[in-house]
């Protein structure tokens, strides 16, 4: 398996040279060169497999030659071990064709871990076997942070080091990130919005000089492999639910198109997912783009959604590669043109294609509010408020009768707890091993927006640059 550049001029990678490197030295994603599909008998023959099992061989193709099986198997069952709860992805049944998957069982309460807990323990392998360090540098809107640090924390060879908006995620996400003590852990309250955080990020990967002196790496969703672990769920929904016999939907609550994108990889793989639903908040330039084929960057509004508080969706492009018939050169033209003016858009043929499978909608913190309350008295289920909007979606479009739809359930309520109590009504309480969480002390630095400040702090701590 080798893996290409959505810009079309960066080398073309294997997988493990993939992980290591995060963003294309374009400034591109990286993608499959082809999608494996898989074949009938092979997706009968997974119905059967634990979580675990299934997440080492739907990678399995990916991976290629950088792991044998038995070193996969390894890592998909220690990353998994540790979930609360024995199906890892729970479904439940919330209507006659709407099902919700929760994602929130592992170390974080939220479906970043689905993938992180993995992407960990492929570092440690990789860097051991090449006996190299790394700097790790993230941008979160929330969830990603405590993921990766969780994943990351005490780790020999890596330092990582988070990116947050400052005052712009929920205090219980915001602990989750600072209150852990490990030395190679450093949180960043940057002075601005996750886009900032994410420019930043990006503008450090450009960086030639900066990247090479950290052996700079990514654990956002820009990093292939993050994508590649959460195709996983997709998979293990869809079969439960009959697959390959019968046809699936998802919606998903999204603001970078990680997630989803995740989902729109498995519908390449064959999977028969007849639609794909983007939930958003208020920051809705997704749901926009279906509605007219413009992607067009505005204010980034404070939400009580904040993981979606996002106007620039970096894991767009890989969706916009494909959609451009995989035209490295148009799909760069197409990001100069939005980094220039905020704005690009697409032939209504190539609108067209995209609406085949996806679709969308938009909730402002009081409709979000609403039908949390609205699921809590229908069901008794309490939802965070990034799945309420999932859920919303998926009722509002859900277009084939008898077609189920899986909501993706992205987060624990308590990590928004406030949302959720003026919302239904009932405080939903953080599980025991955190209960101590709002007590524990916080280390974290505040930063302005200035890409300079933020490579010095890094360099001077970072242990593949001498720093410490």
């Amino acid at each position: 398996m080798r893996y290409i550049s959505t810009r079309g001029e960066a080398p073309v990678l294997s997988f493990d040279e993939v992980l290591l490197a995060g963003l294309a030295s374009d400034g591109g994603l990286y993608v499959p060169q082809a999608v494996p599909v898989v074949d009938v008998a092979t997706w009968d023959a997974w119905r059967t497999l634990s979580y675990a099992d299934l997440a080492a061989a739907v990678m399995k193709p990916f991976v290629g030659g950088a792991l044998t099986d038995a070193e996969l198997s390894e890592i998909t069952h220690a990353a998994y071990a540790g979930f609360d709860h024995a199906a890892v992805a729970p479904l439940k049944q919330f209507d006659t064709d709407l099902w919700v998957m929760e994602l929130f069982h592992g170390p974080t309460l939220a479906f970043k871990d689905m993938a992180m807990q993995v992407l960990g323990r492929l570092f440690d392998n990789l860097l051991a076997k090449r006996q190299k360090r790394i700097t790790i540098v993230g941008a979160t809107s929330g969830d990603t942070g405590s993921a990766a640090i969780e994943a990351c924390r005490d780790r020999e060879a890596i330092d990582v080091f988070i990116l947050h908006p400052a005052g712009r995620v929920s205090e219980v996400q915001r602990r989750q990130m600072t209150t852990v003590s490990a030395q190679n852990v450093f949180n960043i309250a940057i002075k601005g919005t996750f886009d900032d955080c994410q420019d930043l990020v990006k503008s450090m990967f450009a960086d030639g000089n900066f990247r090479d002196r950290v052996s700079l790496s990514a654990v956002n969703s820009i990093n292939w492999a993050r994508v590649l672990a959460q195709v996983v769920y997709y998979v293990w929904a869809a079969l439960r639910l009959g697959a390959p016999d019968r046809a699936v939907g998802f919606s998903v609550p999204t603001g970078n198109f990680g997630n989803i994108f995740a989902g729109y990889v498995a519908k390449t793989m064959g999977l028969p997912i007849e639609q794909l639903i983007v939930g958003s908040n208020r920051n809705d330039i997704l749901t926009r783009f279906f509605a007219s084929g413009e992607m067009a960057m505005s204010e980034v509004f404070p939400t009580i959604s904040p993981s979606m508080d996002i106007q620039i969706s970096s894991n767009f492009e890989r969706l916009l590669f494909d959609m451009l018939g995989r035209d490295g050169t148009a799909v760069r033209g197409a990001m100069n043109r939005f980094r220039q003016s905020g704005r690009f858009e697409v032939s209504p043929e190539v609108l067209a294609r995209s609406r085949a499978v996806f679709s969308a909608l938009s909730l402002d913190d009081a409709k979000t509010k609403a039908a949390i309350k609205a699921e809590y008295k229908a069901t008794g289920e309490i939802l965070d408020p990034h799945s309420a909007i999932g859920v919303a979606a998926a009722r509002a479009r859900a277009k084939t009768p008898g077609v189920p739809v899986v909501a993706l359930a992205t987060a624990h309520p308590a990590k928004f707890g406030q949302a959720v109590e003026e919302a239904c009504g009932v405080a939903p309480k953080l599980p025991p091993r955190l209960a101590d969480l709002m007590d524990r002390p916080e280390r974290l630095t505040i930063l302005p927006n200035d890409l300079k400040t933020v490579e010095d702090y890094v360099l001077a701590r970072s242990r593949a640059a001498g720093g410490r």
